[in-house]
């Protein structure tokens, strides 16, 4: 699921004709085309296919059977493992993972084919293009791109390109860590949840994904023996429903940071109006800042990383219009900080209701991950490889407020960094929408991001 920081519109940039790229990119862009046209939604797509594609791209290009491993743990739901071996290990792996399933696609909404590739006006078009084959065809590709090359890393090189990380019964990174722990093993992870983003036609930053927030819901319900319309009284499972989303709206949790918001606090902050960037900082400071809180409250990208947010997102009441209603029930969809558990915003929302009438049932487990650290071994590649290609730049550490499979590594013990060169205007995101697209020089640039931080990351 690719955070929301990209696409294009403001920018006309075009891209250079298919015989001025190099053979590396034409290698990068054909993998690009063949894992979009391999539909592997949910409803009716094949991920086993999906994953034998770029196996079988991987094996002609000299990897062994032992190191190229495609695991379906059910019909259509097939993984790929592959693992570009260091002849001496100093170190333990590293792994860059990306998902090849995809959202659903309706043709009929859709200007071109979904599951064509198509290539026109500077972008690459098909479902996927944005999240998250961009990311899967570069991983394979450099991963050639060395093998031909004769790179010696200084560890072990892992790729995963995994299953039902968009919904679906058979996730993929959860069923590798239980049942191939040994396959995915790495000191530390690449994930998506990170990239380039271009506001105004400038590039302006690269984020490092480095925390999730925890994706928590519940029911809330009320029940009561109804009667006819005619009739009223004020025991209505309605109002009594009403009342309680009413409380949750208008509560704030408490502002709270961790490492990884403090970061992008700080650092945003410079990139800001300096009145704007101010707050930031004395929030950060102080974050009882009524001041500094209340303006930065009305932003929803800043509100959402520095506190828990719930807010109602579906409804359901009545039975009939000439009754009154014998059960209410809504959805409310709570983003949790990290380190906060989701029994204590129980207890919390209860106790706002204050209504006995009106039940709170969390609804599935909830998935907890820590943040990862931002060390220096992480970082400065990301820098270093960042100012080599956009020198002036900003590096920015964030929080996810949604939800990536990375979380399961990081419950696992193993770190995970959403990060990578693919630059998209963030007034033109596309992800899981109509016409999704990628620039072409966007793709490209990303290819060439991947291959120099990879390096950076398993050279002495």
């Amino acid at each position: 699921m690719r955070s929301a920081l990209l696409c294009l519109t403001c920018l006309l940039v075009t891209s250079a004709p298919a015989q001025e790229r190099t053979p590396h990119q034409q290698m990068a862009v054909d993998t690009f085309q063949e894992l979009v046209e391999i539909n592997t939604t949910q409803s009716v797509g094949d991920n086993t296919k999906a994953a034998e594609a770029m196996a079988a791209r991987l094996l002609r290009a000299g990897f062994s059977e032992e190191d190229v491993k495609v695991i379906i743990p059910a019909p259509r739901k097939g993984n790929l493992v592959a693992r570009y071996r260091s002849p001496a290990p100093k170190k333990p792996p590293v792994l860059v993972l990306a998902h090849i399933d995809v959202v659903e696609a309706d043709p009929a909404d859709w200007s071109v084919d979904p599951f064509m590739f198509i290539e026109k006006g500077g972008y690459f078009y098909g479902r996927g293009t944005v999240d998250d084959k961009d990311e899967a065809a570069i991983a394979v590709a450099n991963l050639i791109k060395m093998k031909r090359e004769g790179y010696v890393p200084n560890r072990d090189i892992i790729i995963a390109l995994t299953a039902d990380e968009e919904g679906g019964p058979v996730n993929g990174v959860q069923h590798l860590l239980a049942e191939h722990f040994d396959l995915v093993d790495a000191e530390f992870v690449i994930n998506e949840g990170g990239g380039g983003g271009i506001f105004n036609g400038v590039k302006s930053i690269i984020s490092v994904q480095a925390a999730e927030k925890v994706y928590q819901s519940y029911t809330l319900e009320v029940t009561n023996r109804g009667g006819h319309s005619s009739l009223p009284r004020s025991d209505n499972a309605i109002y009594e429903l009403v009342g309680a989303l009413g409380v949750i709206r208008d509560h704030k949790f408490p502002v709270s940071f961790n490492p990884v918001t403090r970061a992008y606090f700080r650092q945003t902050a410079s990139t800001l109006p300096s009145e704007m960037g101010d707050l930031m900082l004395r929030l950060l400071s102080d974050p009882q800042d009524v001041e500094a809180e209340k303006v930065l409250s009305k932003e929803p990208g800043f509100n959402s990383r520095m506190r828990t947010t719930c807010v109602a997102t579906q409804l359901e009441a009545g039975h009939a219009e000439n009754a009154l209603p014998q059960r209410a029930k809504a959805t409310v969809n709570c983003r949790i900080l990290p380190g906060i558990t989701p029994d204590l915003v129980k207890e919390k929302l209860v106790e706002l209701i204050d209504n006995k009438n009106v039940s709170v049932t969390p609804i599935k487990e909830p998935n907890p991950s820590p943040p990862s650290p931002l060390t220096e071994e992480i970082m400065a590649p990301i820098m270093q490889v960042s100012q080599q290609m956009w020198p002036g730049v900003s590096v920015v550490p964030v929080m996810s407020t949604g939800a990536t499979d990375g979380l399961y590594f990081r419950k696992k013990g193993i770190p995970v960094y959403g990060v990578s060169g693919i630059m998209v205007d963030v007034n033109d995101s596309r992800s899981h929408g109509r016409d999704e697209r990628i620039l072409v020089t966007s793709f490209l640039e990303g290819l060439e991001f991947q291959d120099r931080l990879v390096r950076a990351y398993t050279s002495d």
